[in-house]
C-alpha cells in the first residue's frame, strides 16, 4: 500500500516532536515529507515535486490563531486536493473551529484525550469532512442538546400563550429598541402603531398573571418574554 504523504505544520517544538512520534508508533500508513514551525517555512515545502496528501495544521503559529485559517484557505484555494486536517490546542476558541472550517479544513482533532488516531487520518483521507475526535464531538453534542431544548422550550412557551408569528416578530422588534411606529413600518408588519398598542395590551395580558398587568411597559414585556423563552436574547435580528 503507498503510503500517505503528510506535512506536518507545528510551531512548538515539544508538540512537534510528541506529534511525530505519535504517527511513528501509531500510524504506519504515513510518510512523514516535511514539517514546518512557520508559514514562512511551509509553503516552499508545497512547491516540491513531491506534494503532501495530507496537511497536518496546527493553528496557532507564532502566537497567532489566524495564520493557520489563512494558511488552510490558501491551501483549498491553489492545492485542492489535499486534505487538510487542524490539530490544535485551542480548546476554548470555538469561533476558530468554525472559521477553520469555513476556511476548508476536513477535521479538527483537539490536543486532549486521546489525541491524534488513526482512525482520524483514515477517514479524512477516505474523503470525509467534519472528522473530529471525542473531544471536540463532546462539545459540539452538549452545545447541539442545547440548542434543541432551548428550541424545545420555544415553542411550547409559544404554544401555551398563544404566540403567533406577528407577535413574536413584534415582542422581537421590541426588544431590539424599535418603536412601534417602526415597526408598522416594516413590510413583514402589516398593522399600525394604534393596531400595534392593541397587540401590546393583548400580550401583556396574555403573559401576566391578573394581579401584574397594571403598568407593565415595554422593557418588562419584553424581559417577561424573555423569561418565558417565547423570544431568545441571543438570536434577536431584525426583519429587512
Amino acid at each position: 500500500m503507498e503510503k500517505i504523504k503528510v506535512i506536518v505544520v507545528e510551531d512548538v517544538s515539544l508538540e512537534l516532536k510528541g506529534t511525530l512520534s505519535i504517527i511513528r508508533n501509531d500510524i504506519p500508513e504515513i510518510e512523514v515529507i516535511g514539517t514546518a514551525q512557520t508559514e514562512r517555512d511551509f509553503w516552499p515545502l508545497m512547491q516540491s515535486d513531491v506534494l503532501p496528501d495530507l496537511v497536518l495544521l496546527d493553528l496557532g503559529l507564532g502566537g497567532s490563531t489566524t495564520v493557520g485559517v489563512d494558511i488552510c484557505r490558501r491551501l483549498k484555494k491553489d492545492f485542492a486536493a489535499v486534505r487538510v486536517l487542524v490539530f490544535t490546542g485551542e480548546l476554548l476558541n470555538e469561533r476558530l473551529w468554525i472559521d477553520v472550517l469555513d476556511a476548508g479544513a476536513n477535521g479538527i482533532v483537539l490536543k486532549t484525550g486521546e489525541l491524534l488516531t488513526r482512525s482520524e487520518i483514515m477517514d479524512v483521507m477516505s474523503g470525509k469532512n467534519y472528522v473530529f475526535n471525542q473531544p471536540i464531538l463532546e462539545k459540539l453534542v452538549a452545545r447541539y442538546r442545547k440548542s434543541v431544548l432551548e428550541e424545545g422550550q420555544q415553542r411550547s412557551a409559544q404554544i401555551t400563550y398563544e404566540i403567533d408569528e406577528y407577535d413574536e416578530r413584534f415582542l422581537r422588534h421590541l426588544a431590539l429598541g424599535y418603536t412601534k411606529d417602526m415597526i408598522s413600518e416594516l413590510r413583514t408588519m402589516p398593522f399600525s402603531s394604534k393596531s400595534l398598542e392593541k397587540r401590546q395590551a393583548d400580550l401583556v395580558s396574555r403573559l401576566f398573571p391578573e394581579g401584574e398587568q397594571r403598568g407593565v411597559n415595554v422593557t418588562r414585556l419584553v424581559v417577561k418574554a424573555i423569561e418565558l423563552h417565547i423570544i431568545d436574547p441571543a438570536k434577536l435580528e431584525a426583519d429587512e
